[in-house]
């Protein structure tokens, strides 16, 4: 990572910049190689063990959740942080390896629903156990579970306040 988030402020910056200290980047920097590192290191276990992509996953186990393994297209988007358009061409991939189907929402047909097929399912349980398995390898073996409960309240906070910058 460049270390721009230290540099002090010259004649073009902000005068109102609150930079950096050693500890607050340090904290960053570990952070960001987190954010960078973790989602990597699942890609490559899922792809190595499921063929599937963390997004594939992720998309798989939300549908999982909903009411008949049914969510909307637009509620999917929201949840995957994707845009209609991305999560259409993951749903194009996914509906070729019969993994899922799109189908008019019968309440209102102005909506598309992505549904989990049979084959769908059987693929997210049988991925199931050793994607869990790196989860609890990253992310949780090496924390108490004291830490675990601050780690969940930490990203608590984070998201809140990362949902209200985008409202």
């Amino acid at each position: 990572m460049a270390r721009t988030t230290t540099r002090r402020p010259s004649a073009t910056a902000p005068a109102a910049t609150r930079w950096l200290d050693a500890d607050e980047e340090a904290t960053w920097r570990a952070l960001a190689s987190v954010m960078v590192k973790l989602p990597w290191a699942l890609e490559c276990q899922l792809q190595r063990d499921a063929g599937l992509s963390f997004l594939e996953y992720y998309v798989l186990a939300r549908l999982s959740e909903g009411p008949e393994h049914t969510v909307r297209m637009s509620t999917l988007a929201e949840i995957t942080n994707s845009s209609l358009s991305r999560l259409s061409h993951l749903m194009k991939r996914l509906e070729t390896r019969e993994l899922v189907r799109r189908e008019p929402d019968p309440t209102d047909g102005r909506f598309t629903n992505a549904v989990l097929t049979r084959a769908g399912y059987t693929k997210l349980v049988a991925s199931a156990p050793a994607h869990v398995g790196a989860v609890r390898s990253l992310v949780f073996d090496p924390l108490t579970a004291k830490e675990q409960g601050q780690l969940r309240d930490m990203c608590s906070r984070l998201l809140e306040r990362i949902g209200a910058s985008e409202r």
